[in-house]
């Protein structure tokens, strides 16, 4: 499953980099995140609670940014469990692109899903994967214009 998108947020570059590291910005943007710790520099532990119709679960999981270009890009690589609704693992190369006074944020995600996810059909997990994402990217829009 491919998920692709483009943000523009009213913030310097190397501000929208920073808060892409920062766990506080993170956990207030990351839809039904319950917990979020960094474990190193470049690396972070979560719990999310997730609905995908009719599946509610929480998932516990890593995300790493690798391949750190500081402040173009990076590679966002994660993997999360929610027991007996199943897994989800992928990754999401993120671009940041000055524009004047903006930062354009563009990303290509490819996830993979197993499980009772799985059994839901591509349309509603793409769907709601896009949604998440959409939600994320506008809280973190928000909450950098503070």
């Amino acid at each position: 499953m491919d998920i692709i998108g483009e943000h523009r947020i009213a913030a310097p570059r190397e501000k929208v980099w920073s808060a892409l590291f920062d766990v506080e910005t993170l956990k207030a943007c990351i839809p039904g995140c319950k917990e979020l710790e960094q474990t190193s520099p470049t690396s972070f532990a979560a719990k999310v609670q997730v609905k995908i119709g009719p599946v509610s679960a929480n998932f516990a999981g890593t995300v790493e940014l690798q391949d750190i270009e500081a402040p173009g890009g990076c590679r966002i690589v994660g993997q999360g469990n929610g027991g007996v609704a199943g897994f989800a693992k992928g990754g999401s190369q993120v671009i940041l692109v000055d524009e004047g006074d903006e930062t354009v944020l563009s990303y290509h995600a490819k996830a993979e899903i197993g499980g009772k996810l799985a059994s839901l059909g591509s349309r509603l997990v793409q769907a709601t994967s896009r949604k998440l994402a959409d939600q994320f990217f506008s809280a973190f829009t928000l909450r950098l214009k503070e």
